[in-house]
């Protein structure tokens, strides 16, 4: 029979479609992973996995076989998510996954109160991608996720946490500077940076491009806030960044300042999604309400949101 682990060997090659990147995500040498899929085709008698110089790919029915062994794997994790829920949700671990453009300045802010609010809940926390991020938590190697909302992805509940405002970032000395408030049409002209793309800040700041005339950096493209951060400070251009990184990050730097965009403020919405079938949905809601109460008091760079 089919070992879990196989399963979640041929899911991670389904969804990088490269076996050294599939085997990095799940923690194995590519050899093993290549193995384990070679030994999952013989259990099943048939090709899923085609294998080329020009790349992976997977054949219809390995397609299949994936589709089913992703609910294989959620209903497993759904079910371990039951006993954990059943002795007390608070007293576990929770596999969190975050957007990479808010986890290094969002948990530190929440995590102390949570802490001694809940002394026996632990975190796991994964930064990603957005795709890579929702594919975990649909087969239930997450629980639940910080994330961009809206979401268009099916299957999953959404507990809107906070409105977070997007503020110019430019060079100490830049003539933009000297405005409290930045007109949109200042930056005609301008080149704006912004995160490769893949994360959902770059599509938001590619719009604000657009609108504005500004010239969108596909150049230097950063890999974090920060290295955006000091490309900014070197004079490369200028970037649109998270109030809360602004706070954690911009606000103590002597080469680089923060300056709101005049209305409409470009801004991102930040909820906590999970499975619609997680066990620990009541738990997630109240640890939802525990973190809007947070920022309500500590994050006033935000606004609180309940729907």
């Amino acid at each position: 029979m089919p070992t879990l682990q196989q399963f979640r060997y041929l899911v991670a090659v389904a969804d990088t479609l490269h076996f050294r990147r599939a085997a990095e995500s799940v923690h194995v040498t590519q050899p093993t992973l290549s193995a384990q899929l070679r030994e999952l085709e013989e259990k099943l008698g048939v090709q899923l996995v085609e294998r080329s110089r020009a790349g992976v790919t997977l054949t219809p029915v390995g397609q299949e076989v994936t589709d089913r062994a992703r609910r294989v794997l959620r209903d497993v994790a759904d079910i371990s998510a039951v006993a954990r829920a059943g002795a007390d949700a608070f007293a576990s671990t929770i596999r969190i996954g975050i957007v990479g453009s808010l986890g290094g300045y969002f948990l530190p802010l929440v995590i102390p109160t949570l802490h001694a609010t809940y002394p026996d809940l632990t975190f796991y926390v994964r930064e990603g991608l957005a795709a890579d991020l929702l594919g975990r938590l649909r087969d239930g190697s997450l629980d639940l996720l910080f994330f961009p909302v809206p979401l268009t992805e099916s299957g999953v509940q959404v507990a809107p946490l906070f409105h977070e405002p997007l503020l110019l970032v430019m060079p100490v000395d830049h003539p933009l500077s000297s405005q409290a408030v930045v007109s949109p049409d200042a930056l005609r002209g301008e080149t704006l940076m912004t995160l490769e793309a893949g994360h959902r800040l770059h599509d938001t700041v590619a719009d604000l491009a657009t609108a504005t005339g500004a010239h969108l950096s596909l150049d230097y493209e950063g890999t974090s806030l920060d290295t955006l951060r000091q490309m900014v400070a070197t004079g490369l251009g200028l970037s649109v960044l998270p109030a809360l990184y602004v706070r954690s990050e911009v606000a103590r730097e002597d080469l680089v300042v923060a300056r709101p965009l005049a209305e409409p403020q470009p801004g991102r919405d930040i909820g906590m999604v999970w499975r619609e079938t997680a066990a620990q949905g009541a738990a997630f809601t109240e640890l939802a309400e525990a973190i809007r109460s947070i920022l309500d008091r500590d994050a006033p760079e935000v606004q609180v949101r309940t729907q």
